[in-house]
């Protein structure tokens, strides 16, 4: 089945929209749309940075954790046994797992039912009614669900949007999903910045609060911005057949299948920067500075500030290489190199951590795990989904991105799992758990270019 064309929107002319260049030579609604979902991001990563601290620190303590409204049976029947630190992780994880769940439930309720529009305003409502039910500490459970309900009707509804706002054919779009995706980086760098210091040095509930504000804001600009975005639809039944299975889709289907567990391993060390990585970065990381203690989520900006500077330096690096020499790895190899440089950077916390002493550990070692890890991550995310959608069956295009988003949920999870290690086991032990993790996703990814790489797509 093939995609709908869009009806037609009175409010966005189909000549005003192949004309408009407002922003920086882009339509307006590239910038507007950018605005709303850097809101929705700074939002997100407010949360998701304070939240493993607020548990450890504040709310899953004695005197507290038993006004909060079904934590009882959490305790009871999820995470049996578990309270503190451990419990907090588990909670993180199951959270962080759903957060990439959800939009694929959330974009299919809008192509069936809702509309593209609906659902990215109701998610942005149920998102904001989340951050600001993160006030009270009652309600901390049902905040979390309607974060992640939220977040599944928002998140998989706007980026499609960008797209759709040029003519096909038109040089300007692939240069629109970078500038997109800068005001994603710029508001995951900013956020820790604003409701990480506001909520470690004013009030927990400060910091979501400026969440929730910024959540709103957004919501009302998209309402605004309606007149300069492509039209609204959903899914209808097309007269050309679908794509069908071929022979040789059974192979690049289970390729992909198996690919996915290799994935979420090698993400883990990642992932974990937002969870026991903060909890011991607050323990014992040196943040002291002029005799003013910084706030541990500033950790989160470090990370975010090299991610964003290594992606683009690593992309240089390689368009580089690849007109001096002709050729530059593939994606298979740009990831098996991103592993080493992952097993590095976990490398950098275990050296932290060996050389500790007797006093907190300076920022020396932290931060080359962040510049070390970050060049990883640079060589592993942005050619992964391009792999994936490489071996996918033409009848399962459409579901790709589900499937490869499978990854992040499956590392989530195991992210909480690991995590509860964190305060029964040495630092020293935990870390080099994390380099085995990304060692073990090395191999993985050097057997399958080894075994399977050149029948399913060409190369060696």
């Amino acid at each position: 089945m093939t995609a709908p064309e869009a009806t037609p929107n009175l409010d966005f002319p189909e000549e005003a929209a192949r004309d408009d260049r407002a922003f920086l030579g882009h339509p307006k609604g590239l910038g507007l749309l950018g605005l709303v979902e850097g809101c929705e991001r700074f939002s997100y990563y407010s949360m998701q940075t304070l939240l493993t601290l607020y548990m450890v620190k504040y709310l899953l303590v004695p005197g507290r954790q038993e006004g909060v409204i079904g934590l009882d049976w959490v305790t009871t029947h999820v995470f049996p046994g578990l309270s503190g630190q451990p419990l907090a992780s588990e909670i993180f994880g199951l959270y962080t797992a759903l957060v990439y769940l959800t939009p694929i439930l959330g974009g299919i309720l809008a192509d069936l039912l809702l509309g593209r529009r609906a659902a990215l305003i109701a998610g942005g409502v149920v998102m904001s009614l989340g951050h600001f039910l993160m006030a009270f500490e009652s309600a901390f459970l049902l905040a979390l669900i309607s974060l992640v309900v939220g977040v599944g009707l928002f998140k998989g509804n706007i980026a499609s949007q960008v797209g759709e706002l040029y003519k096909q054919g038109d040089i300007r779009r692939a240069m629109a999903f970078q500038i997109f995706y800068i005001f994603i980086n710029v508001s995951v760098i900013v956020a820790p910045l604003i409701s990480g210091t506001l909520g470690e040095k004013v009030g927990w509930h400060w910091g979501f609060g400026c969440a929730g504000v910024v959540m709103v804001l957004g919501l009302l600009l998209y309402i605004y911005a309606k007149p300069w975005l492509p039209a609204d639809s959903k899914a209808a039944k097309s007269a050309e057949p679908g794509a069908t299975f071929e022979k040789g889709d059974g192979p690049r289907l289970l390729a992909v299948l198996v690919l996915v567990p290799i994935m979420g391993i090698s993400l883990l060390t990642n992932q974990q920067i937002f969870n026991a990585y903060l909890v011991w970065a607050d323990q014992q990381f040196q943040l002291s500075f002029m005799g003013e203690t910084l706030p541990t989520s500033w950790m989160i900006t470090i990370d975010a500030t090299l991610s964003f500077s290594m992606l683009v330096a690593v992309a240089a690096f390689w368009a580089f290489v690849g007109k001096r020499t002709g050729k530059e790895p593939d994606e298979l190899g740009k990831m098996i190199l991103g592993c080493a440089f992952i097993v590095g950077g976990a490398a950098c916390l275990y050296m932290a951590a060996a050389t500790q002493g007797t006093g907190k550990i300076g920022l020396f070692w932290p931060v080359m795990f962040h510049l070390v890890n970050s060049i990883g991550f640079a060589h592993l995310l942005p050619v992964s989904l391009a792999l994936f959608t490489r071996l996918a069956p033409r009848a399962l295009n459409a579901s790709i991105v589900g499937i490869y988003y499978l990854a992040f949920f499956g590392a989530n999870l195991a992210v909480g799992k690991i995590g509860t290690l964190f305060s029964t086991m040495p630092t020293t032990t935990f870390w080099l758990l994390h380099m085995a993790s990304a060692a073990v996703a090395l191999i993985g990814f050097g057997l399958f270019k080894l075994l399977f790489a050149k029948r399913l797509m060409g190369t060696a």
